[in-house]
Formats: structure tokens, C-alpha cells, sequence
């Protein structure tokens, strides 16, 4: 392993550690918030959390994110309404769709809204991380 904060043995310069991944949760269930903001922060990123699509949309930093969690089922604002609503505002990030809820046509109308990847609650701990580091993947390659 190597230690971003000692140089390598002749290297003068010390290396920077790298930027860690952004990834937003929505979801109005405190508990799901809580077990996902703890399952990604252990896998290595960043996490901010919101309760609401409202929360999100109001902050000033939605565009900050390199990957958007969002549930499905939440009071206010669903998550596919979110996710419209945040395209309509030019927000291009990545977004995971979360559901225990679903239906037959959510995958259609999950990709009409943007949505790039929808998993089903509550066994999505390996696909959810599986998700974020693939996008986190695609947009580097990308840049």
C-alpha cells in the first residue's frame, strides 16, 4: 500500500491525496438514510444526506455531487419527479433509483426521467456500491 502523505522512497514531492467521490442520498425514511450514508461512507466517499427532493432542490450545492442516490417512495416529491425536476435544472449527474416498491413500467419511467440504474431495497448494499464506483469509473474516464 502506499501512503499519499510520505514521499516514495526518491521522490521529492509529496503526493496529494485524491479527491474522495460525492455521493448524495434523498430519502424521507431516517433509518434507510442513516444505514446508506454509513454503508458508502465505509466504502470510501463522501455522503451528504437530505430527507427530502425539497431539500435537495433547495440547496445551492445539488450540483456538486458526482452520484445522486434518491428513493422512489418519498412523502412530497417522488424520486422520479426528483429526478425530472433536476434534469429540467441542468443537474447531469448520475442518478441510482432506489425502490422497494416495484412496478412494471418504474424502469420506463425511471429512464424517461434520467435515471441511469434502479435497485430494489432492501438487499442493494453490493449492487448500490457497485453502482456509484461504476459511475465514479465511467465519469474519470470520461474527463
Amino acid at each position: 500500500m502506499i501512503d499519499a502523505h510520505h514521499p516514495r522512497a526518491g521522490n521529492t514531492e509529496i503526493d496529494s491525496p485524491a479527491r474522495r467521490a460525492m455521493v448524495y442520498v434523498v430519502d424521507d425514511d431516517f433509518d434507510v438514510l442513516k444505514s446508506l450514508r454509513f454503508l458508502l461512507e465505509t466504502e470510501g466517499f463522501d455522503v451528504r444526506t437530505f430527507r427530502s427532493g425539497s431539500a435537495l432542490l433547495a440547496s445551492r450545492t445539488r450540483h456538486d455531487a458526482d452520484c445522486l442516490v434518491i428513493d422512489y417512495k418519498m412523502a412530497g416529491i417522488d424520486g422520479i419527479e426528483l429526478a425530472r425536476k433536476l434534469r429540467d435544472l441542468n443537474v447531469d449527474t448520475p442518478i441510482v433509483l432506489i425502490t422497494g416498491y416495484p412496478d412494471e413500467s418504474i424502469l420506463t419511467k425511471a429512464s424517461l426521467a434520467g435515471v441511469r440504474q434502479v435497485l430494489l431495497k432492501p438487499h442493494l448494499e453490493d449492487s448500490l456500491v457497485a453502482s456509484v464506483r461504476n459511475f465514479m469509473e465511467t465519469n474519470r474516464a470520461a474527463d
